[in-house]
């Protein structure tokens, strides 16, 4: 399980430095790919291959279905960590990303998230909102 809030920089090649706590669960090889509210999934090998088996599940004659799996596997791209805890990040997830330089990793349970700082703020809630989701997750059944 990923959990945890991390800043660091991506620098002029794309390369960005992942937690020494995620390395450890993520091993030397990975996925990232385009993630919702416009930032970057991040699984484990054994994770996306769950994720593949899920969607060889799913009718591809919803269009909805062709077009996510679309986005979510042509968007997605195997990394290596290098010597120095890096990976590569893609150009085009980068820009997709809108990730320039300072970016968050956020540990989502079975994912990592990477997220342009800028962006990572305006997403970001204030205790009324939480107040108002934690309701509607109870109505999904979850509750603390």
């Amino acid at each position: 399980m990923f959990m945890g809030e991390y800043n660091h920089t991506v620098d002029a090649k794309g390369r960005l430095i992942v937690p020494s706590k995620f390395r450890e669960q993520l091993g030397e090889e990975f996925v990232v790919t385009k993630g919702l509210d416009g930032c970057l999934f991040v699984y484990t090998n054994l994770e996306w291959q769950n994720m593949e088996e899920k969607f060889k599940n799913i009718p591809m004659t919803s269009k909805d279905a062709r077009k996510f799996s679309r986005f979510f596997f042509a968007g997605a791209a195997g990394v290596e960590i290098d010597k120095q805890g890096r990976i590569l990040l893609p150009p085009n997830l980068r820009e997709y990303a809108s990730i320039q330089k300072d970016v968050v990793l956020a540990g989502v349970l079975n994912r990592i998230e990477i997220w342009d700082k800028d962006r990572w703020l305006e997403n970001t809630y204030d205790d009324d909102e939480m107040d108002e989701i934690a309701e509607h997750m109870a109505d999904l059944g979850f509750s603390i």
